[in-house]
């Protein structure tokens, strides 16, 4: 016990990489459970359509006689039709405007069915530098959409708490929003649950698909389940292109149904992508509960320099954080021991070269948004990591807005 305490020392491993590489053992470990799973489920379908295939093919063969070199050529030709978007039967045009317009909304939400592909140089020149603002900025989108839904659900989540409070008889029947709120405990910080907000949001995306999909058997005749496969595979952006809405060349009520399907498919990647966000934070309450499982109890010394250090996003089910914040105004502060032994030029160590370095980082990042903003900004950092706690993109959306993985709680 006293030799793994010892190499723990020698080759520390703080929590986010503890975490970081936990999260990479379990998605390789997935992967590989998936890929199990569906090779016991698909593989013998598929030996059963290749060996229909080369019956069919030698047969067609031998009754139109026809060389099989021949008929192969002619199938390569028929493929590389298909991959220009010429089928058989009648679908609409691909490039017209309508057709195009279908085609970049699945390339800037990076669906990508691939039904319709670019075939000139041109075409693939400027998809990808089409591609690279239009997904930036589809991505900013999502993440403005994330932090506006969180907002409402927020919104309406105090409102129902506060009208608990009312009738617990905890807040006076005349209590109104303002001023006098900074007087009730019950309410000063108030955040929602990610695991409420995760279950509003699980019920609206099946909600959600079920009604798309209530629209897609219908008009496309395809049966249900197909159509809440294609819901889910189009919604969560995986896109695998065997089912694509909207494309014969004429429907009923065209242009209510295209209208309707842009809709779904809308509101469908916007939602799934807030679920996907709130379902990753409890993944990372999870991942923080097994590594506070594996921590080392077996030497005092460790255990009580690992608490002394801190920890930083730390969160864990049904724990709430409590850290004490500085503001960025004070340009960060460091510990006496650090300080002394940098002005007496002793080498300091890489975490504190990283630490000073990250503070420098959250002034510069304070200053830029100061000028952006027009207005002073009130970020606070951790004193014990000097390093940003809030996250960046949806993370920092989810860290500020939801009560487990909030600093000002």
């Amino acid at each position: 016990a006293a030799g793994s305490c010892r190499r723990r020392r020698l080759a520390p491993l703080n929590e986010d990489n503890g975490r970081f590489l936990l999260l990479a053992a379990l998605i390789a470990a997935y992967l590989s459970a998936g890929a199990t799973v569906f090779s016991a489920l698909e593989s013998p379908s598929e030996a059963a359509a290749q060996l229909r295939w080369n019956r069919t093919l030698h047969n067609f063969s031998r009754i139109f006689n026809i060389s099989l070199p021949e008929l192969r050529a002619f199938l390569r030709s028929y493929e590389a039709a298909m991959a220009a978007g010429i089928r058989v039967d009648a679908l609409r045009p691909r490039w017209d405007f309508p057709g195009a317009f279908y085609f970049v909304g699945t390339v800037v939400s990076t669906i990508g069915f691939g039904m319709t592909t670019p075939a000139t140089v041109a075409g693939k020149v400027f998809l990808i530098v089409y591609g690279l603002f239009g997904c930036a900025g589809t991505i900013l989108f999502f993440n403005l959409f994330l932090e506006r839904i969180i907002s409402l659900l927020a919104f309406i989540m105090k409102a129902c708490h506060e009208r608990q409070l009312r009738r617990s008889g905890l807040l006076p029947p005349n209590f109104r929003r303002g001023p006098a709120m900074s007087g009730v405990g019950s309410l000063v910080g108030w955040k929602p649950s990610v695991y409420h907000v995760m279950l509003i949001l699980g019920i609206f995306a099946i909600t959600l698909s079920c009604c798309a999909s209530a629209m897609y058997t219908a008009v496309e005749g395809w049966n249900y389940i197909d159509s809440l496969y294609y819901c889910f595979v189009t919604f969560s952006t995986i896109g695998f292109g065997d089912l694509v809405s909207s494309q014969n060349a004429a429907y009923q009520n065209q242009g209510l149904y295209r209208f309707g399907n842009f809709i779904f498919i809308l509101m469908g990647v916007c939602c799934i992508y807030s679920l996907f966000n709130v379902i990753s934070i409890v993944i990372k309450q999870v991942l923080n509960w097994v590594l506070k499982k594996f921590e080392c109890r077996c030497c005092p010394k460790c255990h009580k320099s690992s608490a002394r250090l801190g920890r930083r996003n730390a969160i864990t089910p049904g724990a709430r954080l409590r850290r004490h914040n500085i503001s960025m105004d004070t340009d960060g502060q460091y510990d006496s021991d650090t300080e002394g032994r940098r002005l007496s030029g002793e080498m300091i160590s890489m975490r504190e070269l990283t630490a000073s370095n990250k503070v420098s980082l959250a002034i510069l990042q304070k200053q830029l948004s100061e000028t952006a903003n027009g207005y002073p900004r009130n970020v606070c950092i951790n004193t014990r990591q000097n390093g940003f706690s809030a996250g960046v993109g949806a993370l920092a959306i989810m860290n500020n807005r939801l009560a487990e993985t909030s600093d000002s709680r």
